[in-house]
This record gives structure tokens, C-alpha cells and sequence, in this order.
């Protein structure tokens, strides 16, 4: 399988040396975690120009969100996906006190070579995220990016590199930390010292949010640029649009662990303060829905050891909440 050349585009390997990418971007650091850093700037009486990559379900919802608490004006927009920018194109547009249509960029470079933004919003699927990341701080930019920062350990550390050496704000988006009952829940019990020592912690989640579809290979649409979306990932069969279908495939994430523990693991650790693990261990696989052509695990467990704490992930896609408690929500997490 073939190498992608990111500077190129052109498509002579699907695989992007992961190793030579870390080493290119002086990835030396130890894994250190990311934290949330105060965005300042957006409340300053300067009209920050903001581009979003990824114009999906997320990345329009970030942006929205940003439209409605800060003076910003949105100018750049960019998605493979031509329906999905010119829709989000037009619902910016009546968003914005402007009411100015952003600039439209199939390829997120030509984009940022502008040089012209203050702040990029990241909402491409995961096996995106570092380049994306990298080149938008290189290029002059703030960053907002969605959860989790990266495929693997040694991407995230090229993306805190980046920040650390370029002196940019990233805020990453796990958004539980910016929940109010969970910050007053965090202050006023955890905090308080009400639950006493804490020395299990369960997560979980058991939504059936694994798709599990079956469909035969499809012809590429015009206004879908399938090479371009799948960039550094190996390059599958087409079997329609991927748009919420990706994260079933690892090699474009790391399925329900990537999506939601990730959630989960960092509130526990936010809430008890705690720093990294001792030692992580994890078992699971495809037990149940075999018929899918998804690869992501339906079923698993992690067990996330600290100092007299241990923290264990369980997820399935499939049957019902062993606590009928849960049934309404069907992921949480318990403190003991």
C-alpha cells in the first residue's frame, strides 16, 4: 500500500510513515496532557477571524457555538465534502452578524496558506487530526480541536510540541470539564471530601453506536473527494458516504474507546486530580455483531491503574445496561 504525500496530494501510497511524520516535527517531549487553556482573546474587542475545517454534525456545532459567545467573524471554510460546505457555508451566513458567506477550500492547506486566520476549528474525523493540528499552528492560528487530539501517543506529543514551541492556545474538546453541574458537583462533593477516599472508579457505555451496516461497494460521488478524505489512512473500498460511519473503522480512530472512555477517563481524572496511570491493560474484540464490516471492538474492557485507585472502562454495543439504572442514559460513571 502506498505513500501518501501530504505536501502533494498526489497519491502514490495510502500510509503516512507515522515515524519519519513525529521526527519531522521535532516530537521530542514526554506525553503531557493538553489541559484546557483559557481563550482569552475571544472575549477582547478584536474581531477574530475563525476557519473551520470539517463541516460535518461537530464541527458546525463548535462553530455555532463560537458565533453565539464571541466576536468573531467566520472567513474560511473547508470540507471534501461539497454539499456539506455549501449547506454550512449558507447557515453561516445567516449566522454571523455580518451575514458574509466564508470562502469556500476543498483542501484544508490552500486554506491555511492564507494566513489569514486567528483561530482554526478542527472537526475531521481523528486520523486527520495532527496534521491538521500542526499545519494550522504553523501557519499562525489558535486552535480548537475536537476530542481526542490524536491517533496514537506520539502524535499527541507533535501537537502539544507544536503549541509549546509556537507559543499557541489549543483547547481540545472535552467538554465536561466546562459542564456546570459537573464543576459544581467536582467543588461541592469530590472537593468537599463527602465521598471520603475514592478508590474505584467505574465508566461505561452502552450505546449501540457502532455501525454495524453491511453494504456492498459504491461509486464514488462527484462532489465527494474520497482520496482527499482519507489523506494519511489507508484507503478502503467506498461504501457511501462515511460522514458517522468512520469511527467503526481503526484506521480512522479507536472506535468507542477513542470516542467516549476518552470522555470519561478525563473527567475521572479531572475530578481526583490525578496524573497519568501506572500501567494500562485491556482486553475486548468483535463478540457479538460478527455480520458488520466494522473492525472496532463491540464489546471491552481497559483497566486504567493509579496509586491505590484503580478506573475500568466497560463497553458493549449491544444487549441492554446491566444496572437498569442506567437504561436512560446508558454511559456514566460511578465513584466508590
Amino acid at each position: 500500500m502506498a505513500n501518501y504525500d501530504p505536501k502533494s496530494m498526489k497519491t502514490e501510497n495510502r500510509y503516512l510513515n507515522r515515524r519519519n511524520f513525529i521526527k519531522s516535527t521535532s516530537a521530542v517531549l514526554a506525553l503531557s496532557s493538553m489541559g484546557t487553556y483559557g481563550m482569552d482573546m475571544l472575549y477582547a474587542p478584536k474581531k477574530w477571524k475563525v476557519g473551520l475545517i470539517g463541516t460535518g454534525w461537530y464541527g458546525k456545532s463548535d462553530l455555532f457555538r463560537l458565533i453565539q459567545v464571541a466576536n468573531v467573524e467566520v472567513v474560511s471554510l473547508c470540507d471534501v465534502d461539497q454539499k456539506q460546505l455549501e449547506e454550512a457555508a449558507t447557515l453561516v451566513s445567516l449566522r454571523q452578524k455580518s451575514g458574509k458567506r466564508p470562502k469556500l477550500y476543498r483542501d484544508y492547506r490552500k486554506m491555511l496558506a492564507e494566513k489569514n486566520l486567528d483561530i482554526v476549528l478542527i472537526g475531521s474525523p481523528d486520523h486527520w487530526h495532527a496534521l491538521q493540528a500542526i499545519e494550522a499552528m504553523e501557519s499562525g492560528a489558535h486552535l480548537y480541536l475536537q476530542k481526542p487530539i490524536s491517533l496514537d501517543v506520539m502524535e499527541g506529543e507533535a501537537i502539544l510540541d507544536t503549541a509549546r514551541r509556537l507559543g499557541r492556545k489549543v483547547q481540545i474538546g472535552t467538554q465536561r470539564r466546562s459542564t456546570p453541574h459537573l464543576i459544581e458537583g467536582k467543588k461541592n462533593i469530590i472537593d468537599a471530601g463527602l465521598l471520603g477516599k475514592i478508590s474505584h472508579v467505574e465508566m461505561c457505555c452502552y450505546y449501540h453506536m457502532r455501525w454495524n451496516g453491511n453494504p456492498p461497494p459504491q461509486q464514488i460521488p462527484d462532489y465527494f473527494d474520497y482520496d482527499l478524505w482519507s489523506g494519511p489512512a489507508p484507503l478502503r473500498p467506498y461504501f457511501g458516504l462515511p460522514h458517522r460511519k468512520w469511527r467503526a473503522f481503526m484506521e480512522y480512530g479507536n472506535g468507542i474507546v477513542g470516542d467516549m472512555c476518552v470522555h470519561m477517563l478525563d473527567t475521572v481524572r479531572w475530578m481526583l486530580g490525578l496524573g497519568w496511570p501506572k500501567k494500562i491493560s485491556s482486553t475486548g474484540g468483535i463478540y457479538v455483531q460478527k455480520d458488520s464490516i466494522a473492525n472496532t471492538s463491540d464489546t471491552q474492557t481497559a483497566i486504567f491503574e493509579f496509586d491505590e485507585l484503580n478506573c475500568v472502562w466497560q463497553h458493549r454495543s449491544w444487549g441492554t445496561p446491566a444496572d437498569p439504572c442506567k437504561s436512560s442514559t446508558k454511559s456514566g460513571l460511578i465513584l466508590v
